[in-house]
């Protein structure tokens, strides 16, 4: 139960600043990941000419980074608060920029990247346990729904504005975008957010309490199937954006126009956020989520299944992709926020380490889901569309393992 002690009103930023602020330091995983795609036929050429499918690793290499990242940050981040974890995250991931943009091979640009992941783990589990610091439950949710809209937008950009920079200047320079992103943020953060974990409440970074608080969360049933239901919504999430630009260029014949497409995609998946900010504080996180993967996975199912039987026209095949890879982005602005607050409803005294745990074992697990759907892509969207299926058809039933009274 969260009582007034788990929250601290008179650190609040205006709603308005901090959800932009917010969303512009969870919004450096999107652009690092995003603004990568249009890349990949010249990293490809230029770094993997005997295997182009190898470029494609450095989307899940910053992933797996990130993943492994987020199991120490949120106890950190508990120890020490979040300013400096946030701020220390952020130049950890400036460094592994820097050594990408300056690496002469594709093993130490993935070398790189995971560095990038391991850094961008700070802003991303601390920002989220600040989050938890300052609100709970659906007031919580309906926050990181604001925060998503905005954050939505990112996607819409970020391949649009890597294609420009490629244009003018070769991929590498991405790298240095990157480092600008994160310092201008971080001057951001530092300048207006005060601290929000006061000393008094903080933990000991030692093996013995974060013990403690690892089984505290791993014997919560409601916190692990929470867990894997963000595992497949990752999954799905990370298998889109590793295929997507190889359906557009392979299957339909698209590549070039594909950050323009992709832009469109996020812009309409935008309002999912703000939808779910409208609903989530009368219908609750967990009927919103269920409600998501039922439809996803009614959706995902028929339209695979067009697919494969030959069915779609050809010269409807294209926007009747278009609509599906929109639906899946829907998805995310309709279930990631519920689910993390869900998750950290009941774990507002160990906020940083519920979130750390939380977040790591859905990113690392969602690297399992993701990569046998990217190795299937035979030139169609098919495998994709039906990974995405399986994963909202079990995150369906995991959700209706949850305790009614829940959220």
């Amino acid at each position: 139960m969260t009582t007034a002690a788990d929250i601290a009103p008179a650190r609040r930023l205006p709603l308005p600043e901090f959800v932009a602020l917010l969303a512009m330091m969870f919004a450096m995983t999107a652009f690092s990941i995003d603004a990568m795609l249009p890349a990949m036929p010249e990293i490809a050429v230029e770094l993997a000419p005997a295997a182009p499918n190898r470029a494609q690793l450095i989307i899940t290499s910053f992933v797996f980074g990130m993943g492994l990242g987020t199991f120490v940050t949120g106890p950190l981040s508990d120890a020490f608060g979040r300013r400096v974890v946030i701020i220390g995250g952020a130049l950890l991931y400036c460094l592994g920029a820097l050594l990408a943009w300056a690496a002469p091979t594709l093993e130490l640009v993935l070398a790189a990247r995971i560095l990038q992941g391991l850094g961008v783990a700070g802003p991303r589990v601390a920002g989220l346990a600040l989050v938890r610091d300052l609100y709970a439950g659906r007031e919580m949710a309906r926050l990181i729904s604001f925060v998503m809209m905005v954050f939505a937008l990112v996607p819409a950009v970020a391949p649009l504005f890597g294609s420009f920079i490629i244009a003018g200047f070769g991929w590498r320079a991405i790298f240095m975008a990157f480092v600008l992103f994160a310092l201008l943020s971080m001057s951001w953060f530092g300048l207006r957010q005060a601290e929000t974990l006061p000393r008094e409440r903080r933990r000991a970074f030692s093996p013995a309490p974060l013990l403690a608080a690892a089984r505290e969360v791993a014997s919560h049933r409601l916190v692990i199937l929470v867990t894997l239901v963000l595992t497949l919504v990752f999954g799905s999430l990370f298998a889109t954006l590793a295929s997507t630009q190889q359906v557009f260029d392979q299957s339909f014949g698209r590549a070039e126009s594909f950050p323009r497409w992709f832009a469109l995609i996020a812009v309409i998946a935008a309002s999912a956020s703000l939808l779910n900010a409208r609903l989530v504080t009368r219908l609750g996180m967990r009927r919103l989520a269920t409600a998501s993967f039922a439809l996803q996975a009614v959706n995902s199912g028929v339209i695979a299944a067009v697919f494969a039987l030959g069915l779609v026209p050809e010269w409807f095949s294209f926007w009747l992709y278009l609509y599906w890879t929109t639906t899946v982005f829907f998805m995310l602005g309709t279930t990631i926020g519920n689910l993390n607050a869900l998750a950290l409803e009941p774990m507002g005294h160990i906020a940083g380490t519920a979130a750390s745990l939380v977040t790591a074992l859905a990113t690392v697990l969602s690297v399992a889901v993701a990569e046998p759907v990217r190795l299937a892509f035979d030139g169609t969207p098919v495998p994709l569309m039906a990974g995405v299926f399986a994963c909202s058809v079990v995150a369906l039933l995991l959700m209706l393992l949850l305790p009614r009274s829940e959220g």
